[in-house]
């Protein structure tokens, strides 16, 4: 299992704000170079986004289903790769101060991943992990402040 976690340093709605716009994943996730709704409310409880990756020549698209949303707390989705197999990538958010502790849990589910999932891949998602959770901070973090909202 992956556990990372990322110091945001703006309150946690505004991190949720971020979550919450399906449209904006390609913005901080590591892979996709595009993204967007396909089913559903985003992020409501079995809406889907569907997304693109380039992998040198080759192309691979699918889907990130809500499987449990708890706003402004927590957001759980299955990323489903096709024949890759499935993924559980779990965002918890917690108040820290005046900001926002990120927690991002992921682990296979199905196929290829699951099949082989070792420390070796566990390693693999730690990398993207940090990448990702530094994007994430980047998008969020560049956003307007709120009024009231702890500088």
């Amino acid at each position: 299992m992956a556990v990372r976690h990322q110091l945001i340093k703006r309150h946690p709605d505004t991190v949720w704000a971020v979550l919450a716009d399906g449209g904006r994943y390609q913005d901080w996730v590591v892979g996709p170079y595009r993204s967007q709704p396909c089913e559903g409310v985003w992020p409501e409880l079995g809406s889907a986004i569907s997304y693109s990756v380039h992998l040198g020549p080759w192309s691979l698209s699918g889907r990130t289903v809500v499987r449990r949303c708890e706003p402004p707390k927590e957001l759980e989705l299955e990323v489903d790769s096709g024949a890759l197999g499935t993924a559980r990538i779990a965002v918890e958010i917690r108040p820290w101060g005046e900001h926002a502790l990120v927690i991002m849990d992921e682990h296979p589910l199905q196929g290829p991943g699951g099949l082989l999932h070792n420390t070796v891949l566990d390693a693999l998602f730690q990398l993207r992990h940090r990448s990702m959770l530094k994007r994430l901070a980047r998008v969020v973090e560049s956003r307007p402040r709120q009024p009231g909202e702890a500088v």
